[in-house]
């Protein structure tokens, strides 16, 4: 048995759930309203059951991972994945649907903290570089994802049952891939100190930051999703087609495989991982200065392209970060946690931007967010640099 799990197929697990992830959740809100016939803020609430369980699910995963042996956890979340699939392959109608769709969003959250989780175990690699290709790959299969589902459901008839089944496939390929290849040993020794790291508590710098960075995180991940719901309004009342504000998200995909080629040289001129941060989160926080004046596509590419570069940046930064600030025994614990505020952000945001929309217009949503990006960054800024050289590094 394997000391530590090889980097590569840990991406390939990442790269094939990211696919089956990606075949459910984007088609939610559109088969709940045209398909089953319920109102917009019906399907709303779906997903944000659905986001709900995604953040239990997190912690839960993440928890059970410093514990228990992490192939049996991560082969139950595949299995109960495949389960489920199965059945909505069956009951897809209403009420069905949104009674599965949250024990699906449980499901993966637990299996993404699996993967994170894993990532702080693999010692073969930096670990910035372990988390930006976890990041790269979970992108690449939901670009792949996302490119297919929609022409496949339209192929199809509007029918969800051959996407949940493509998504069984997908599920059974990585089963295979966990059995064969996620086993990993602890010996006795590391296990000894396993126990002995549980006793002790992690400094008080070290949470100020990590939890600047989760609660930093859910707000970024607010303003974000303004992109992938409001914003397809928005685009089109400016007289720029469904298919072109489609396209923006194959450019985000195909940017952020550029932008991960380039790491290795960014790296080099951010050794230190915090001004990485510091880059993303504003550059991330420009993007929507962009959007106040943006009125033709190019302007509105040009904003994707911003956002992108803040996105490659700091995102898979901030999770690398958390894992050298965390003990051995409590890592998965502390990226369930990141993964489960990244899942409130992304839950609360539909509804925030909505709601700020309806109050006032989007010029304003633009302001608020771009208020909102610039407050996590003095935030990140400050705290980091408080509390910094003070943290212990295990």
């Amino acid at each position: 048995m394997k000391k530590e799990l090889k980097l590569r197929w840990l991406l390939l697990g990442a790269f094939l759930a990211s696919i089956g992830n990606s075949f459910v959740w984007p088609l939610t809100t559109v088969y709940v309203h045209t398909q089953l016939h319920q109102s917009l803020t019906m399907s709303g609430i779906v997903l944000l059951f659905y986001s709900g369980t995604n953040v239990i699910g997190s912690y839960i995963g993440g928890k059970l991972f410093d514990k228990h042996d992490p192939q049996k956890l991560t082969i139950l979340s595949v299995v109960a994945e495949i389960v489920m699939m199965g059945l909505l392959i069956w009951q897809n109608g209403w009420p069905a649907y949104p009674i599965l769709l949250p024990i699906v969003g449980f499901l993966n959250g637990w299996l993404m903290t699996m993967l994170n989780s894993y990532g702080t175990r693999i010692h073969a690699h930096d670990g910035r570089f372990v988390f930006n290709m976890l990041y790269f790959a979970n992108n690449f299969g939901m670009m792949i994802g996302t490119a297919v589902v929609g022409p496949m459901y339209q192929a199809t008839h509007n029918q969800v049952a051959p996407m949940f089944a493509v998504t069984g496939v997908m599920y059974l390929v990585f089963l295979v891939v966990v059995w064969r290849c996620y086993k990993i040993s602890f010996d006795v020794a590391k296990r000894q100190k396993l126990r002995k790291v549980k006793s002790e508590k992690i400094a008080a710098p070290n949470l100020a930051i990590i939890w600047t960075f989760f609660i930093g995180i859910a707000l970024v991940w607010v303003v974000y999703n303004q992109w992938s719901s409001n914003m397809s309004v928005y685009v089109t009342e400016q007289g720029i087609s469904l298919s072109l504000y489609s396209l923006l998200w194959t450019i985000n995909g195909l940017l952020i495989v550029i932008f991960q080629l380039l790491l290795s040289w960014l790296n080099r001129i951010f050794r230190n991982p915090y001004h990485m941060v510091y880059f993303g989160l504003l550059t991330f926080a420009l993007s929507f200065s962009i959007l106040l004046f943006a009125k033709t596509y190019f302007w509105f590419v040009m904003a994707m392209v911003v956002l992108t570069l803040g996105e490659a940046t700091a995102f898979p930064t901030i999770p690398s970060i958390i894992n050298e600030l965390t003990p051995l025994a409590e890592k998965g614990k502390y990226q369930g946690l990141f993964n489960g505020w990244s899942s409130a952000g992304k839950a609360v945001g539909p509804l925030f931007g909505g709601l700020v929309i309806g109050a006032a217009s989007y010029r304003v949503l633009f302001i608020v967010c771009l208020v909102i990006a610039l407050g996590v960054e003095l935030a990140v800024v400050f705290v980091s640099h408080a509390n910094r050289k003070k943290t212990t590094h295990y």
